[in-house]
């Protein structure tokens, strides 16, 4: 019975080696390429910053109408959280995903009180969506060159 010829599979690669082999085969994003999750990303902080803005000036029927300051606040941080994605810097994808990741785990533990079959469905879109983005933002991120520390400009 003839024996069975010998495949050459590469060895498995495991630890460091593995994600030196991965970071390799990793292209970095070329300037002014923006990704669909990024697109996605800057658009949604555009949305949230105009709504809020939008709901505060028809005077919105909440529990305690905010201040001005607070409102432009948010809106300016939103905007500026807009531009950073846009123009894909590191530090705003970064802070971005935090931002994504809290807001994903209050939408799981929200599910657990909400109190109506629309709220649940609100929590589920939340997770789906914010999930969704999440991990496609992370390998944006990979190919987004880190800054290095004393770049004039925040690019490596």
């Amino acid at each position: 019975m003839p024996e069975p010829e010998a495949q050459s599979e590469p060895p498995r690669l495991r630890g460091a080696a593995r994600d030196e082999q991965i970071r390799a085969g990793i292209e970095p994003l070329p300037a002014g390429e923006r990704p669909v999750p990024l697109v996605v990303a800057a658009a949604l902080c555009v949305a949230l910053g105009t709504v809020n803005l939008a709901l505060w000036a028809f005077g919105a029927d909440v529990r305690q109408r905010p201040s001005a300051a607070l409102v432009l606040m948010f809106a300016a941080v939103t905007f500026a959280a807009a531009w950073g994605l846009w123009t894909a810097r590191y530090g705003a994808v970064l802070a971005f995903q935090a931002v994504l990741a809290a807001t994903i785990i209050i939408a799981g533990l929200s599910v657990l009180v909400a109190g109506n079959g629309l709220a649940v469905a609100l929590c589920a879109t939340v997770l789906v969506f914010g999930s969704w983005l999440f991990w496609k933002l992370v390998r944006v991120l990979a190919r987004l060159r880190v800054p290095e520390p004393g770049a004039p400009d925040g690019s490596a």
